[in-house]
């Protein structure tokens, strides 16, 4: 169990690093016409966007993995949180955070 420990503990840095860099690119596009030109600014523009996307989605992932952390804890880490079973550690593996087995995961249309 404490390798899962490490790796869920690992994935929360990997996580949080990466959202203070999102963070910090993620800085107001200035819309001074002299400074740059329309397609520069328009690029700004969806760069910036597809910023704010990638902090939502570490914002979930960071949820995700702090849920992992607080099942850990609690001993629940490893057992799926629908039917209460063994999650496959192949599938733990590949995603620490992970909350429900195959067959579960299955039923919710694979979402």
């Amino acid at each position: 169990m404490a390798d899962q420990l490490i790796a869920l503990q690992a994935l929360v840095a990997r996580v949080e690093q990466e959202l203070a860099l999102a963070r910090e690119n993620a800085g107001t596009v200035i819309l001074d016409q002299g400074s740059v030109g329309r397609l520069s600014r328009m690029d700004a523009l969806q760069q910036q966007a597809m910023t704010q996307s990638s902090i939502q989605r570490l914002l979930t992932q960071q949820r995700r993995v702090q849920a992992a952390l607080d099942r850990y804890a609690a001993g629940r880490w490893g057992l799926c949180c629908e039917c209460g079973l063994g999650i496959d550690q192949g599938r733990l593996a590949a995603d620490p955070a992970v909350v429900f087995c195959l067959a579960c995961q299955g039923g919710r249309g694979g979402a």
